[in-house]
């Protein structure tokens, strides 16, 4: 077994752990970065098949994600905006399509207006959430308790009300049933996006892209890091705490340091085995993360018809198999390419089927809302984050019911010489690139003040 001596390790080369990595070197310390699949990049990731460059994990960028920003510009990447020209479309319940150039469809009068009043709610009560600490709410017990659906079903009895709000935070950012989680976590995910308003308004949650591709980024920052401090295909088995220093192991290499950053999804720690125990209450609370799940299309066509017809491509329709659409054409591809999302419910349906008809179905709900063109895509492909061991859905992990205030200060809290790091424990940029580098900056913070942490070996 190979043996090595440094002064951080970091387990997990997605984002998170990569920004650790990063700013450790940065401040002159040594690391060693551990990544059990054969990449960098976690749950950004980009494939290359039949010669389309295909964006499967997070891509967009809003203007308020500022750390992505600073980095962005800081490893020399360029950036480009979302296609957004042209009317948007609707497919309402009963399967009707109305087009509009307006911020919300044009649907009966009383159904706007218990949208507008659900949405104003939902605004009030998001901002008053502190995203870093959401169960100082003075009524966050009661905000946890119910769920999200729960809480929508009691402030109307429009289902088509909340049948169009209800995605905005189920199907299209926690990928689970609005009965799966509660009101609070909705809120703390409204509130990490600046209020509920600004969740829901797609020109700025989608606003940029980077060009050449999102996974860009964590390629930078792993050749700043240096291609000699991380080992990929090396998975971590155990977590050894012994005096003054944390002995990690994995298959094949053993690293000694002084601190370690834990760059996870918090329902993937369990697979490590800590020495001494992670406190009780610790164990318990990474129980009751659980990931979403979401099935990411994108179709390549030879033209960008829908943009002829004077469409942007952005789609809604909270009954259909796919929920949401937008024109996802990079600058470099002369067609035109559409992406959309498949969440919760509908994506165990999209799960049950076989590879054929589930693109069938699949392309058959795109076409509720574009026509019969598109049915026939030059290249289709479809993002399975469920079926990645080291990921396990998408597009990050929440808590259940009644757990932010139950486990509250200890989803950020370092255990000794151990620290976390990852989008999901973030409070700004939840589970988004820019929270997993709020959280991997945090994690070298931490790691550089700790007692022990002297100058790099190197």
């Amino acid at each position: 077994m190979k043996h090595i001596d440094t002064d951080v390790v970091v387990i997990g080369s997605g984002v998170a752990g990569l920004s650790a990595a990063y700013r450790l070197r940065q401040a002159d310390r040594e690391v060693v970065v551990l990544e059990a699949r054969d990449r960098v990049g976690g749950r950004v990731k980009s494939d290359l098949s039949n010669g389309f460059l295909i964006e499967v994990g997070g891509q967009w960028i809003a203007p308020d994600q500022e750390r992505l920003l600073n980095l962005i510009e800081e490893l020399g990447l360029e950036k480009y905006p979302r296609y957004r020209e042209g009317d948007d479309l609707y497919v309402n319940g009963q399967g009707q399509l109305v087009r509009h150039a307006t911020e919300l469809p044009p649907l009966a009068e009383e159904t706007l207006g218990e949208i507008e009043r659900l949405i104003d709610a939902l605004e009030e009560l998001s901002q008053e959430v502190d995203p870093l600490e959401p169960w100082s709410h003075p009524r966050a017990e009661e905000l946890d308790a119910v769920s999200f659906g729960g809480w929508l079903e009691s402030q109307t009895p429009n289902a088509e009300a909340i049948d169009f709000v209800s995605p905005f935070v189920a199907g299209g950012m926690l990928t689970k049933p609005a009965a799966h989680f509660s009101l609070l976590a909705a809120l703390v995910m409204a509130a990490s996006a600046g209020g509920f308003r600004d969740l829901a308004d797609l020109d700025l949650v989608l606003n940029e892209r980077v060009l050449g591709g999102m996974h860009r980024v964590p390629e930078r920052l792993a050749q700043e890091i240096g291609a000699e401090r991380i080992h990929l295909e090396t998975d971590v088995r155990s977590v050894a705490v012994d005096g003054d220093s944390v002995r990690v192991e994995a298959d094949g290499l053993s690293v000694r340091a002084r601190e370690v950053i834990v760059a996870l999804g918090p329902h993937l720690v369990s697979r490590i085995e800590f020495t001494p125990p992670l406190p009780p209450k610790k164990q318990q609370m990474f129980q009751h993360f659980s990931m979403g799940n979401v099935i990411k299309v994108h179709a390549f066509y030879d033209a960008p018809f829908w943009r002829k017809q004077g469409l942007s491509g952005t789609t809604y329709g909270p009954s259909e198999i796919v929920h949401e659409t937008y024109d996802n054409t990079a600058p470099d591809y002369p067609g035109g390419t559409l992406v959309g999302f498949v969440s919760d419910r509908q994506a165990d349906a999209m799960y049950a089927l076989g590879e054929n008809e589930r693109r069938q179905a699949i392309l058959g709900s795109i076409s509720s809302y574009f026509g019969a063109e598109a049915l026939e895509p030059a290249f289709y492909y479809e993002s399975d984050w469920i079926n990645e061991e080291y990921t396990r859905g998408a597009y990050g992990t929440s808590f259940s019911i009644g757990a932010i205030t139950r486990y509250a200060e200890l989803v950020r809290s370092s255990v000794g010489p151990i620290h976390f790091a990852c989008s999901d424990i973030a409070g700004l940029g939840y589970t988004h690139i820019d929270g997993a580098i709020r959280m991997g900056e945090r994690a070298a913070a931490l790691a550089v003040s700790a007692a022990g942490v002297g100058p790099s070996r190197s």
